[in-house]
């Protein structure tokens, strides 16, 4: 997995580190150890999956406090999503601040 962190602390983007052959690849897509040493709760609470029949729903925003938060991995597996972080975390340097990222099914976000 290859972790390249965003302008808001905390937040990557993780591609898989694809191992290729003829048959195809294989390539870890959450791993405990690697999520610790970047400082995410490695601890998974939840697996969820969704689908939108229509193109351009929005769904909802995702917001915990202590001690109830969580680490979020987000994976589009067919089409495309723009996915978007707002840092909600008032004594954070980047308080405020957002990105958003197109993940893609046929890229390895």
């Amino acid at each position: 997995m290859l972790f390249t962190e965003t302008k808001l602390k905390g937040a990557f983007l993780i591609d898989l580190q694809k191992n290729e052959d003829e048959r195809g690849f294989f390539a870890r897509s959450y791993c405990h150890r690697e999520f610790e040493d970047h400082g995410l709760n490695p601890r998974v609470v939840q697996c969820n999956f969704s689908y939108n029949a229509k193109k351009g729903t929005l769904r909802g925003m995702h917001y915990q406090v202590p001690p109830f938060e969580e680490a979020k991995l987000v994976r589009c597996t067919r089409g495309a999503i723009y996915d978007v972080i707002v840092d909600l975390r008032p004594d954070s340097a980047t308080y405020c601040q957002w990105i958003g990222v197109e993940l893609c099914s046929g890229s390895s976000q």
